[in-house]
């Protein structure tokens, strides 16, 4: 019979030890264990082992916990445990739903842990639980200094590549079963944002959306653009930046060979794109010129399917499309389904 054992482990960071982050791990490998064996967290035992009590029914069987000493151990760990590297240790508990230095520090830890892993090879992918950002900033340096995993994962990739962080471009795009969307800016105010719409930067986003989903599509992707502006700009009534800027990057980008269309109303475009009842859309990605105007779409068919894929990098990194829901974090009633779903989209790009 022919093996299916997975040939390198995944690893999974543990997210904010204060959010819901290690409750949806402890969920995932509970409750689907044959997608997640070979997986293993990065994090710290004790906060898992605090996550499996949050979710075990009485009744049930507790899930049994399993500390590793490196990556490849995880692939021997028997299905139905929770495999752990500890990889950054709390001397107390931190406050669950409260916002911390020290759970942002592990969290960060945890991913920083997981993206050299990946750069040295030990590793075929990463999914990375939510982290609270306000938690992150409190933690100090080297953290302080990254809005959220996407820039912390381009800053260390540059520096692995011995290459200033501006020569590391990277995207962020958010897909579900029925919608792609890839953005131009990613984590700042919407007034530096519209700043961001440039030729140069829509042009990027157009290649980097275009190489990473030529791979896993097998041929070149159909690339809607949303506009900037109310009705895409109306011809210049309401704005310039689709004539100055938008429209030369797609013209551009069509010259270099890539199938790109627009720039397109936002209010109507992902309507265009949306794949329905196992029939394509119009489009296979839309590339959004801000974040809201990109992540909203997709959010409203559902967070419980969306995944966070960092595009650019020389790794495989997915993320569940939510935060970390401090609302009901310690309660045992947050939803794994997107962190099931950031699995599964990372097993199918390591296969790329």
């Amino acid at each position: 019979m022919t093996s299916t054992l997975p040939v390198r482990p995944m690893v999974i960071t543990l997210g904010d030890p204060a959010g819901i982050g290690p409750e949806i791990i402890a969920k995932a490998f509970r409750d689907v264990p044959e997608l997640l064996h070979g997986c293993f967290v990065a994090g710290d035992v004790a906060t898992l082992r605090r996550a499996v009590g949050f979710i075990t029914r009485e009744g049930c069987v507790a899930l049994p916990l399993v500390q590793i000493d490196n990556p490849q151990a995880a692939l021997s760990v028997p299905p139905r445990c929770l495999p752990v590297l500890q990889v950054s240790e709390l001397h107390t508990p931190v406050q669950i739903a409260q916002v911390s230095g020290i759970a942002g520090k592990i969290a960060g830890d945890s991913v920083l842990w997981a993206a050299r892993a990946a750069l040295a090879g030990e590793v075929a992918a990463m999914v990375t639980a939510p982290l609270h950002k306000e938690a992150l900033a409190a933690a100090g340096w080297p953290y302080a200094q990254y809005p959220g995993h996407t820039e912390l994962l381009q800053a260390e990739v540059a520096a692995f590549l011995g290459l200033p962080v501006c020569d590391v471009p990277v995207r962020m795009m958010l897909a579900n079963e029925e919608l792609r969307t890839v953005l131009v800016s990613i984590h700042m105010s919407l007034r530096d944002a519209i700043e961001a719409v440039t030729f140069d930067n829509v042009l990027q986003t157009l290649r980097i959306t275009d190489a990473a989903l030529r791979a896993s599509l097998g041929r070149a992707p159909r690339i809607a653009v949303a506009g900037l502006n109310p009705h895409a700009g109306e011809g210049g009534l309401f704005g310039h930046e689709e004539q100055m800027f938008i429209q030369p990057a797609i013209v551009a980008a069509c010259s270099e060979g890539l199938d790109v269309h627009g720039p397109f109303a936002p209010d109507t475009v992902f309507m265009r794109a949306r794949a329905k009842k196992e029939q394509l859309g119009e489009f296979d990605v839309v590339v959004a010129m801000y974040h809201d105007q990109g992540l909203i779409p997709v959010k409203y068919l559902g967070v419980e399917q969306g995944v966070n894929v960092t595009l650019g990098l020389p790794l495989v990194r997915t993320s569940p499309d939510h935060g970390t829901a401090f609302d009901i974090a310690g309660t045992g009633r947050a939803d794994a389904s997107s962190l099931l779903a950031a699995v599964r989209m990372a097993r199918q790009l390591q296969k790329v």
